[in-house]
């Protein structure tokens, strides 16, 4: 179904399916009416806007309040990365975020300085399915970046990519523009990527709690889209 549905909404059409239970209501199903019969729109997931307002006035207050506390932490992290080789403490990428629209995510710097430049180099390296790059003890990254990796402290700075709008505190990781070519080619990586773009990533995620690298792709395709159709205020 869900590689079908894909298909069908690219050609501008609805794949319609009969309801298997009738008298439940989900808030992320839209519904069609052919007539006498409401029936499930496939091709289409409706998003409660009162519950995505909430969800971004709770993430603000949140962002807000955690990044007074932490601010003192992230200068120490920043002037560390500095002083480790004089590179730049932030590392932004473009990312994919809400409607395939590309914006700047900014991270701790945990490689060296040309990492994206060797990144061709090792690519016979990859250890990951699918559209991510993946090494397990990549060599790019520096002695002070495993320490910020581990404890996810590279990703503090994202703090600001959830104030200005860009991300969520809680939501599927943003993609690297750069993994998303060819991802048409692959009709259920297209789905996934669909859905993906019908909210916005977050900090973290349900794939990155349960299992972070050593998920497999398709496992992370089935995360990812069980949290698009049943998030709520709570995840």
């Amino acid at each position: 179904h869900l590689i079908l549905a894909n298909r069908v909404n690219r050609m501008g059409l609805q794949l319609l399916q009969m309801p298997s239970t009738w008298g439940l209501a989900n808030p992320r199903m839209a519904l069609t009416d052919v007539g006498d019969l409401e029936l499930v729109d496939l091709t289409s997931l409706a998003y409660p806007t009162q519950g995505a307002l909430l969800k971004r006035t709770l993430d603000l207050l949140l962002v807000i309040a955690a990044g007074l506390f932490l601010l003192p932490t992230m200068l120490i992290l920043a002037f560390m990365i500095r002083l480790s080789d004089g590179g730049p403490a932030l590392f932004t990428q473009r990312r994919c975020g809400a409607d395939g629209q590309p914006f700047e995510m900014y991270k701790f710097r945990s490689m060296v300085v040309n990492a994206e430049d060797m990144r061709e180099q090792l690519s016979d390296q990859n250890e990951s399915e699918g559209v991510l790059f993946k090494i397990r003890d990549d060599p790019r990254v520096t002695p002070l970046g495993r320490h910020l990796r581990r404890w996810s402290l590279d990703e503090l700075p994202q703090l600001l990519n959830v104030l200005r709008g860009d991300m969520n505190l809680v939501g599927p990781r943003p993609l690297p523009m750069a993994d998303l070519e060819g991802m048409e080619n692959d009709a259920e990586l297209a789905y996934w990527f669909s859905q993906r773009c019908k909210v916005k990533p977050g900090i973290t995620g349900t794939w990155q709690v349960s299992a972070r690298e050593a998920l497999k792709m398709s496992d992370m395709v089935r995360l990812d889209i069980d949290y698009i159709q049943n998030w709520s205020i709570s995840g």
